[in-house]
């Protein structure tokens, strides 16, 4: 199991060294939101290029309701800017009902850091933050991520649960499935990582993400472009 659980180390971290130049193909990604087995939304990533420069654009929304009425929406905008393999930029706005909350972060070439400004956190964080959105596998190889929506600094653990076959829009996949878990699980859970992850083995590609707040919530990929 120990020699197993290296060997998908090895996998993905030989992935990320090709980190932007991996997705150089796709323009965009589309993810479906589902909450108790329904379509609830959408999160969808769009890719443009120009020469070393990678722009990735993020969409997400979506609403519940019940009994007719909207009890909890969100709608937002963000936006990662890349040179080669490097984040330069990322900036968000997100209305969750009608609270606004927002990210404006640049790389600090000169501290070789982070410089953030946020709803919930301003300061410094380490470059090997990355920013916290389903388009990229990057994700399951760091130990902290950034909060897309309000700037704050997660610390996580990723641990290998298994190789599984899943079904996802009448096609079947060959897995890699995680789970994502705040290093502190002491903190409050509405502030808490607590996601299963599923990876596809040929692409690379994030194709499932679940996690239960408020009801059962799941992103699913449902084309790349």
């Amino acid at each position: 199991m120990k020699k197993f659980l290296v060997i998908i180390t090895i996998l993905l971290t030989t992935n990320v060294l090709a980190h932007i130049d991996h997705y150089k193909k796709y323009n965009k990604i589309e993810m479906d939101i589902f909450r108790n087995g329904e379509l609830i939304g959408y999160n969808y990533y769009f890719f443009s290029r120009k020469g070393d420069e990678t722009i990735i654009t993020n969409q997400i929304k979506f609403s519940v309701k019940l009994l007719g009425a909207t009890i909890f929406q969100v709608e937002g905008y963000g936006e990662e800017k890349y040179l080669k393999d490097q984040l330069i930029s990322y900036n968000s706005k997100t209305l969750q009902n009608d609270k606004e909350k927002f990210v404006n972060l640049v790389f600090n070439k000169n501290k070789n850091k982070f410089d953030i400004k946020g709803s919930s956190y301003s300061g410094e964080a380490s470059i090997n933050n990355i920013i916290g959105n389903w388009w990229s596998h990057k994700i399951l190889q760091t130990e902290s991520q950034i909060s897309p929506v309000s700037g704050s600094i997660k610390e996580q653990v990723v641990t290998f649960v298994g190789n599984e076959k899943i079904e996802q829009y009448g096609k079947t996949f060959e897995v890699d499935h995680f789970k994502l878990n705040s290093k502190d699980m002491s903190i409050p859970k509405d502030k808490r990582l607590d996601f299963d992850i599923w990876l596809d083995k040929k692409s690379s590609m994030i194709i499932r993400v679940s996690y239960s707040r408020m009801g059962d919530w799941e992103y699913r990929l449902k084309s790349l472009k």
